[in-house]
């Protein structure tokens, strides 16, 4: 007996059903994102270590390439100097200095890529994962507008998507950097680890956080305590001036901070439903150091065990070729970690294993070149068609079109004519094959489940 294959914890694979449901959320910000003007690009693979590591904390998950069979010592220590992606947002960076002269600014992609972090596997987490990202990048400026836009079009596209109501949380690095400031954190380096602290709370308590503020970053107790009470904030629009001044806290940066968020807020109001809430969260700091404006991050209501699935924010040195400075804004929604819980607990499903909508039934072997014409003269009108894989009993065969959702079985009779039946309700009616088509909601399988209004 063969040895039982053990499965690889981190990275993912779905069965059909499953892949139509990933195929169906794919397929629909790719629409969402082209309405808005965003072209698509995909990017490499692989990265410089240098370039990945030089933001942030994440030098631990990074997947170095090396070759196998590798030759002499340079070679093998040029290997370790490349590493698979972690997100979609470096590799950006670098996109854009390569081919500045070939792009137009402000430059609007999308991309729905793979990328790999080798972190330990748990619900949401994987270490190989499909993300879906938009960005807008500028050439030396980019205009505030474009924080509101790309938060609208994300929030467009995930009331599309079947998924439980959504929560975007948004907030603004300036604000916050403008508060520290004004309880007395002076250096950026100071300001810098408090965000990162801070960015912890939804991982662990308030105390904790309180005493990493005080060893790791140098504060007082009086200075931590105020930039706690800071994330305790989290309402709309109407209420946010109000909240946040009453803390008695003042600086200049601290209002231009505040009078973006309320941008953001009344730009994406209209956008608002029982499918989705934005809201400002000043717990939100978003721990990469280049962000440098407005962030973002969205849970799923019922998932919030999960974290954000959807992320970002604006950073403005992200890339600079040191003459020109490409500042951007963007957001990142995590299609593998949404959709995995969904799919494992049964909430979303793809109606059919298969895409095929007609099994075109075999009387005889020998009739089989004829299906194949019936097959192709339905293809010829967009119709998913397949053949049957063998020419048993016709009982049989239906219960093969059955097993796999497909929902039409048709029959060549032997008068020349044909007749189609909805195995689903036992209707069999005349139909020939350069008319007929079936009702739209049958051409393609679709996303079923108990979230499958929300679609």
């Amino acid at each position: 007996m063969a040895a039982r294959i053990a499965p690889l914890s981190g990275f993912p694979e779905w069965l059909p059903g499953q892949r139509i449901v990933e195929q169906h959320v794919l397929d629909t910000l790719r629409e969402v994102f082209e309405l808005h003007g965003f072209a698509s690009i995909e990017t490499r693979s692989v990265e410089p270590l240098e370039q990945m590591l030089r933001k942030g904390e994440i030098d631990k998950e990074v997947y170095v390439l090396r070759r196998l069979q590798a030759g002499d010592e340079a070679e093998v220590e040029r290997a370790r100097q490349l590493g698979l992606h972690f997100d979609l947002t470096v590799p950006l960076a670098r996109y854009v200095l390569e081919n500045a002269g070939h792009l137009d600014f402000p430059f609007r992609r999308y991309q729905i890529q793979k990328a790999w972090r080798g972190e330990r596997p748990q619900e949401g987490r994987f270490r190989e994962f499909t993300q879906a990202d938009i960005d807008v990048i500028g050439r030396d400026t980019l205009p505030f507008h474009h924080e509101v836009e790309v938060a609208r079009v994300m929030a467009e596209a995930l009331t599309r998507l079947p998924l439980p109501p959504v929560r975007m949380q948004v907030n603004s690095r300036k604000l916050i950097e403008g508060y520290y400031r004004g309880v007395g954190v002076e250096t950026d380096e100071a300001v810098a680890g408090v965000m990162r602290v801070v960015d912890k709370l939804d991982k662990v308590d308030r105390a904790t956080v309180l005493g990493m503020l005080a060893d790791e970053v140098g504060l007082s107790a009086q200075q931590a305590e105020a930039c706690v009470a800071l994330t305790a904030i989290s309402t709309s629009a109407a209420d946010l001036t109000a909240a946040v001044k009453g803390l008695g806290v003042s600086h200049p940066l601290l209002d231009e901070g505040l009078d973006e968020l309320l941008r953001v807020l009344e730009g994406t109001a209209s956008l608002q439903s029982d499918r989705l809430q934005v809201v400002a969260d000043l717990s939100v700091a978003r721990g990469l150091d280049y962000y440098t404006g407005t962030v973002y991050e969205t849970r799923m209501v019922g998932f919030e065990h999960l974290g954000s699935i959807c992320s970002g924010g604006r950073y403005d040195a992200l890339a600079t070729d040191g003459r020109t400075t490409y500042p951007g804004v963007g957001i990142s929604f995590g299609v593998t970690r949404t959709l995995a819980p969904l799919l494992s607990r049964g909430l979303v499903a793809g109606s059919r294993s298969t895409p095929t909508c007609v099994l075109v039934a075999l009387p005889s072997e020998d009739d089989r070149s004829g299906a194949g014409e019936i097959a192709a003269s339905l293809r010829g009108r967009g119709v998913p068609v397949e053949v049957s894989p063998t020419a048993q009993k016709y009982g049989k065969q239906i219960r093969y079109a059955e097993r796999r959702g497909i929902p039409y079985v048709w029959f060549p009779q032997d008068d020349g004519s044909h007749q189609v039946r909805d195995i689903r309700t036992g209707e069999q009616v005349d139909a020939d094959p350069s008319a007929w088509v079936p009702p739209a909601e049958d051409l393609r399988p679709t996303v079923t489940g108990t979230v499958k209004e929300l679609r």
